[in-house]
């Protein structure tokens, strides 16, 4: 939770001083990503359970984002904060969409092992029974 708030807060300070400079919010690059994934990374764990925590850290997001809120309004270009909106809004839908991309990658890879493992297992009991009526053939064949 601190690593997140951490990294949280040190993209925040460079999403501030770049619309302060400029007030052009994408010039701010990665630090965007940053600043949100790490956002939500909190939110999930404050989801997860009542950890004051994740509460605190979740006021202190809030607090920057109406900072950052203001300064885009009345500091940056026309539209910079329904600019960041639309920003979070498309890096949730990327997010979300990459989280399911991955979890249809590990069930794929889940079911290819589930299968090998039963395809293993039919091999193997076809050669038991096999070697079982050659043992018995060649049982009867003695007698």
């Amino acid at each position: 939770m601190l690593v997140e708030l951490a990294a949280c807060n040190a993209a925040f300070a460079v999403i501030k001083e770049t619309v302060q400079n400029g007030g052009d919010i994408m010039a701010a690059g990665q630090k965007l990503f940053d600043f949100f994934d790490n956002k939500n990374a909190i939110q999930k764990k404050a989801n997860s359970g009542n950890d004051m925590e994740a509460f605190a850290a979740l006021e202190q997001i809030k607090n920057n984002e109406a900072e950052l809120k203001r300064m885009m309004v009345y500091h940056g270009r026309a539209g910079l904060w329904d600019d960041w909106l639309k920003f979070q809004k498309e890096a949730k839908q990327r997010r979300e969409a990459e989280e399911k991309a991955e979890f249809r990658k590990k069930a794929a890879r889940k079911a290819k092992i589930w299968l090998t493992l039963m395809w293993a297992a039919i091999v193997s009991l076809l050669g038991v029974l096999m070697t079982i009526g050659l043992w018995v053939v060649s049982q009867l064949k003695g007698k």
